[in-house]
């Protein structure tokens, strides 16, 4: 496996005499070791951390194909459209998509009875299918309860649960950190629910902001609070928690719906448990070029905003993982923080192609990590989130070297089976 360390546009490894795969594994776990002493550490996540258990852009386009085809309710010469626009597009979801809503405002805004129009009918049941089968691809089963049949296209069982396992070990290193630090933030472009299954799995604290008992709505307030512990029973003495994060989905959620029923006085965004597909409440930013004019709105406001303000924050670190640059509003946020932030430093780990213009910026607070391998021999790029957690992220808990709570609840049921 070929390992790539860039500072800037100096390749590091060039000046440096270390050609062993384990030497240079070392060192670069070393400086990201570094990296977490700073006061403020930040992830990006993209689709690539939840990879192979949510497809990736082709995988779903290729569900999507799929689903089309399989619609006898679809005219055929709408099936064709799609096959035009794909070949176009060269199968490019995003593009799709963004030709199709075009379509729509166009008849929307010609026919002066739109919901009589054929046309426009037939073109928005085009778009619920190709939205409803992004969701279903993202919607996969995390809980051991959810006793719904994964159909021969979903990924297996297993898949998802060792995805879900990576999640769990990338939240045991990094969640418990010094109390004098500040906690870590976790941005995500993704809608899944992997994070928040990691999280409560593992009974750590997170924000992502929404609060309430029963029913939970979005509260951008929420991003300033924080868990703490009371330290002295006699007086009001309290110090954060240490096992806690703060969690932003920039691009919405699969468990989000809009919430009209006046529950809550200010917010209609609202948290459920088990999301379903729903045409009248549309939450997600799906994959399209319009997304950033979506984007301009609650909470997507709210979160890119918190997102900009983290990066400008003093003596900070943002790790990007499994995401490719291909959102411009994250773009320019990134860029505007190297720009006006002096302290600011940008680690990504991705093979996000030289064509990139984050790969063309001479500065040497930009890091980038990525490896080359032959996967058809069962080597894992180092830039895969499973590698990326087992080789090198440092494990901040120094104090705690298992799950002690898992450890608890094991002893505790042997000693009850032994008991019966």
């Amino acid at each position: 496996m070929e390992i790539h360390f860039y500072q800037g546009t100096e390749n590091f490894f060039s000046t440096h005499q270390e050609t062993n795969e384990n030497e240079k594994i070392e060192i670069i776990k070393n400086r990201i070791s570094d990296f977490f002493n700073m006061k403020n550490v930040h992830f990006l996540f993209g689709s690539g951390t939840s990879c192979p258990a949510i497809p990736n852009m082709t995988g779903l386009y290729a569900k999507v194909k799929e689903a089309i085809n399989a619609d006898d309710t679809i005219k055929k010469e709408d099936k064709d459209l799609f096959d035009f626009i794909a070949h176009k597009s060269n199968c490019n979801l995003e593009e799709i998509l963004g030709i199709l809503y075009a379509k729509r405002e166009f008849l929307k805004g010609k026919s002066s009875d739109v919901e009589q129009d054929n046309e426009y009918i037939e073109c928005v049941k085009l778009i619920l299918i190709i939205e409803q089968t992004i969701f279903n691809a993202i919607n996969v089963p995390l809980y051991k309860f959810d006793e719904r049949k994964l159909d021969k296209d979903n990924k297996t069982k297993a898949i998802i649960d060792s995805v879900l396992e990576i999640y769990k070990k990338f939240y045991q290193k990094i969640a418990l950190r010094n109390k004098d630090l500040s906690r870590i933030n976790v941005f995500t472009t993704n809608n899944d629910l992997f994070n928040e299954t990691a999280l409560d799995s593992l009974n750590i604290h997170y924000i992502n902001g929404f609060n309430g008992g029963l029913n939970k709505y979005f509260n951008p307030a929420m991003f300033n609070y924080t868990f703490s512990k009371r330290m002295d029973t006699s007086i009001d003495r309290f110090e954060p928690v240490e096992n806690m994060v703060y969690l932003y989905k920039l691009h919405g959620s699969i468990n989000w719906i809009e919430d009209n029923s006046k529950s809550n006085s200010y917010f209609e965004l609202k948290e459920i448990v088990q999301p379903d597909y729903d045409t009248t409440k549309p939450v997600l930013i799906y994959p399209t070029p319009m997304k950033q004019n979506k984007s301009l709105g609650s909470p997507y406001s709210d979160l890119f905003r918190e997102f900009q303000h983290k990066l400008l924050e003093p003596n900070g670190v943002l790790f990007v993982i499994g995401y490719s640059f291909s959102d411009e509003h994250l773009n320019d946020i990134i860029y505007r923080a190297l720009a006006t932030n002096s302290t600011f430093n940008l680690v990504v780990i991705n093979d996000i192609g030289q064509d990139k213009a984050i790969c063309k910026i001479s500065d040497n607070r930009i890091f980038r990590i990525w490896g080359d391998c032959d996967e058809a021999k069962g080597n894992t790029p180092i830039h895969y989130f499973e590698k990326i957690v087992n080789d090198l992220l440092p494990n901040l808990d120094a104090f705690k070297q298992k799950d002690i709570l898992a450890e608890f609840v094991k002893q505790i049921k042997e000693q009850n089976n032994k008991s019966i």
